[in-house]
């Protein structure tokens, strides 16, 4: 928290921030280490029914934020951010006790929806004069806990039993919810137009936003394409051990991680058109030299590159969003957004399953990086009087 500070965001986000990381910790851990392997291990379920949990949870978050994103342009902020940490206490409650399959699902789902407003409250409080930073300083913090999350379970449940690394996430959800009250959000509308009829002009406004449609989902659905194979990539297309592996997503990461500030600087001065474009142009040819790659150092270079062409264009990418969500309807607005996104982040992993079944495991990068070169050709002739 205090390198937050230290990078000039507002106390108010700074603490947002925190609380993304608290959360993002805990999802990560949840999701990619603790279920999978609570699941199998002491409860005996199957794999398909682990994955079933896990989509569910995002579909929940996906779906939550929209009828949130309501909620929140029409009663106080705590009252949401209070019964959302509850659902999320309860959801994770049920999945350390899930005796059956579907209470390890019905967990993920509460838990979903617990975790969805933190992320519209974040793009709903940074300034307009500074969204690039205050954007990249919340996507440091996403990064750095849904990265770390999984690490340090790992290391716990070497270290530990199941039931301690619980209540070590159980302990670190508890502080997030504590640091919640501390939250405070804009004035609510007085008098707030009905939900349909919000949507209603919401729609309109949204005509607006067509050409940045191709962008929302593709870049979602290309990066969740590889989630589910890129394990499996390392070992047999890479020959990286599992150490080799680890470290190869620790130093991706941390570029990522160290890059999103300065970069969101960067295009709060100069710009956000062409950060856009280097960036997703710069990851659709990292992905590409990713299959050709034979040495760990090679590797290790272009997941560098990854992270930092990822770093200059998620900053800049959400205050472009940013300027299409009408003042007046920030949650409805960040909620529909989210939701778009969502889609590739739900199609993603069974299309990349799919692909690497049917035509081998380099295949989804090579589609996912195509995807990337389409969206930076297509801004390319995107008007610059949209990019203010």
């Amino acid at each position: 928290m205090n390198a937050i500070r230290n990078l000039s965001v507002p106390m108010p986000l700074a603490r947002l921030a925190f609380l993304f990381f608290l959360i993002e910790f805990v999802r990560g851990a949840i999701l990619i280490s603790y279920i999978p392997k609570y699941a199998v291990d002491e409860l005996y379920l199957t794999v398909t029914t682990v994955g079933f949990a896990v989509t569910m949870h995002y579909v929940a978050d996906t779906v939550a934020k929209l009828g949130i994103g309501y909620l929140l342009d029409r009663f106080p902020l705590q009252w949401i951010l209070q019964t959302c940490f509850a659902l999320s206490i309860v959801g994770l409650l049920m999945l350390e006790y899930a005796m059956e399959a579907w209470v390890l699902v019905v967990g993920s789902i509460l838990f979903g929806v617990g975790a969805s407003p933190i992320w519209l409250v974040g793009m709903s409080s940074v300034t307009e004069s500074e969204r690039g930073k205050q954007m990249g300083a919340l996507y440091m913090a996403w990064m750095m806990g849904l990265g770390l999350g999984p690490v340090m379970l790992n290391f716990f449940l070497d270290w530990f039993d199941y039931g301690i690394s619980f209540l070590v996430l159980l302990g670190m959800t508890a502080l997030a919810w504590a640091i919640s009250w501390f939250v405070k959000g804009a004035e609510n509308i007085p008098h707030p137009e009905p939900f349909f009829r919000q949507l209603g002009a919401l729609a309109v406004h949204m005509k607006a936003v067509k050409p940045l449609l191709p962008g929302m989902i593709l870049q979602t659905l290309g990066a969740a394409m590889l989630l589910p194979i890129l394990p499996t990539f390392a070992e047999e297309n890479l020959l990286l051990t599992n150490s080799q592996y680890s470290f190869f997503l620790l130093t991706g990461g941390a570029f990522a991680v160290l890059a999103l500030v300065p970069m969101g600087r960067l295009s709060d001065k100069l710009g956000k058109k062409w950060f856009l474009i280097a960036g997703f142009l710069s990851v659709a040819f990292g992905l590409y030299m990713i299959t050709t790659i034979e040495t760990l150092w090679v590797c290790l270079f272009w997941a560098i590159v990854l992270g930092v062409s990822y770093a200059a264009v998620l900053p800049a990418w959400n205050a472009l969003l940013a300027q299409f969500v009408p003042p007046q309807q920030k949650g409805v607005g960040w909620g529909v957004f989210s939701t778009v996104e969502g889609i590739g982040v739900m199609l993603g992993p069974v299309i990349g399953g799919i692909i690497a079944d049917s035509f081998g495991l380099s295949v989804p990068f090579l589609v996912a990086a195509a995807l990337f070169l389409f969206i930076g050709l297509f801004y390319v002739w995107f008007p610059f009087r949209l990019f203010k």
